[in-house]
C-alpha cells in the first residue's frame, strides 16, 4: 500500500531496480505477496506497487482468470516460497471483462475460457442497470471479489491456509488515471482471523 502511494503520487524510490540486483539473485527468492493480476500492459505490478527484484511473485492473465497452472503457481508461492498475502488485482477499464459483457455467447478458440469465467460477474453487472462505464467498473470489482472467494475456497492447500489465518486473501481494483490501487472493502471486512 505505501509502495503504490509513493507511484501514485510520483514519489517512487525504485528499490532493487539495478542491473547489480538483477543479476544478483541467483542465491534464490522470498516474495512477501502473491499478485494476481491482469495481463494488461498498463499495469506493471512492481512499477504501480513501488517494489523490487524478488518482492512480488506475479501471476497474470487477461482479467486475472485462473486456472489449473495459476492455482499451482499461486500454492507454489505459498508452500515453497512462504508467501503470506496474495492480492486479487482487477483493474478499471478491462477488456477482458469488457469482452464478457458485450461477446457473443460462443466467442472463438480458448477465448471462451476466459469469457466463461468473467461470465457471472458480468451478469451482477449488467443486472444493475447501469450507464456503460459504470456497468464495466462495477463488473470488475465483482469479478475480483469473485476471484478471491475462488481461491479462499480452494481445496486444499489455500483454503485451509486461509482459513487458518496462515495467509490473506483480498481483492483490489487499480486505477488507470490516479494510479491508486483501492483495496475492495468486502475482500477486507469478510477476512479470517490472520495470525
Amino acid at each position: 500500500m505505501y509502495g503504490n502511494r509513493r507511484f501514485a503520487e510520483d514519489k517512487s524510490i525504485r528499490p532493487r531496480q539495478t542491473d547489480a540486483d538483477l543479476k544478483s539473485n541467483e542465491a534464490g527468492q522470498s516474495p512477501f505477496a502473491v499478485i494476481i493480476g491482469c495481463a494488461d500492459s498498463r499495469v506493471p505490478n512492481e512499477i504501480i506497487f513501488d517494489q523490487g527484484v524478488g518482492d512480488l511473485f506475479i501471476t497474470r492473465t487477461a482479467g486475472q482468470v485462473m486456472a489449473e497452472a495459476s492455482y499451482g503457481t499461486i500454492e507454489y508461492a505459498v508452500e515453497v516460497l512462504k508467501t503470506k498475502l496474495i492480492v486479487v488485482l482487477g483493474h478499471e477499464s478491462c477488456g477482458a471483462v469488457d469482452a464478457a459483457m458485450k461477446l457473443p455467447a460462443n466467442p472463438p478458440g480458448h477465448v471462451v475460457t476466459l469469457i466463461n469465467a468473467i461470465k457471472p460477474a458480468s451478469l451482477r453487472a449488467k443486472a444493475e442497470n447501469l450507464p456503460a462505464k459504470e456497468a464495466l467498473n462495477y463488473a470488475v470489482k465483482e469479478n475480483v471479489i469473485e476471484q478471491v472467494n475462488l481461491l479462499r475456497g480452494l481445496e486444499p492447500v489455500l483454503s485451509r491456509k486461509s482459513d487458518g489465518g496462515e495467509v490473506l486473501i483480498v481483492g483490489a481494483v487499480y486505477n488507470l488515471q490516479s494510479g491508486y490501487v483501492h483495496f475492495i472493502e468486502e475482500t477486507i471486512t469478510s477476512l479470517p482471523k490472520f495470525n
